[in-house]
């Protein structure tokens, strides 16, 4: 009685994972063509787009970052619109999004950024700097909290140099920018304001 042909599609089984898994990795190698063809897979076996709405946004943060910012708006501005419009038509607001994350410029360093820090806050005990606490509670300018801070929209550039990770860890890095889409620009705009050119 159902005039479609039946894919390989458990959406609780192997087939479900292995076409999420694929559809994800499509996008994250730049192949724009796999990761359409694997979301239609998933909208033909009439999974729940929403599901693939929250897989994109996390793909386009996960794997595209800031090489691209505008892919989290893109993926954002999909799992909103897919919410209202329903399907058929939402296939083509994926498909849409789909094709911009698979195409866009890739960094993983953002990711790479929070696994660090989570590690670090994981692994050491340590303390906010004076210059940084709070002074606006009460008695908290007796302890000297804020003191010595600088006001970066005071200085060129709108940049001081001045500690902002705690002392035990102060040379830490965490988010190392690559030379790929936006990631090119923030690097070289913040290599300038430290004055490292």
């Amino acid at each position: 009685c159902i005039q479609k042909k039946a894919v390989r599609y458990d959406k609780g089984g192997d087939s479900h994972y292995d076409t999420v898994s694929a559809f994800i990795k499509s996008m994250r190698g730049s192949d724009p063509d796999a990761a359409i063809f694997y979301l239609a897979k998933m909208l033909y076996a009439g999974e729940d787009v929403r599901f693939i709405a929250r897989r994109m946004l996390i793909c386009a943060s996960e794997d595209v970052g800031n090489a691209d910012p505008q892919a989290l708006l893109v993926a954002a501005a999909a799992a909103q619109a897919v919410e209202r419009v329903g399907m058929p038509e939402s296939q083509i607001i994926l498909a849409q999004a789909v094709s911009y994350i698979a195409s866009a410029p890739k960094s993983n360093a953002a990711c790479l950024a929070i696994a660090a820090a989570m590690e670090a806050v994981k692994s050491t005990t340590t303390t906010v700097p004076v210059h940084l606490k709070d002074r606006h509670y009460k008695g908290a300018a007796k302890l000297g909290h804020g003191e010595g801070y600088l006001y970066a929209h005071d200085y060129p550039e709108h940049y001081v140099k001045q500690q902002y990770l705690p002392d035990e860890i102060r040379d830490a890095v965490f988010y190392e920018l690559g030379d790929l889409g936006y990631e090119k620009y923030l690097k070289a705009h913040l290599k300038k304001v430290k004055g490292e050119d």
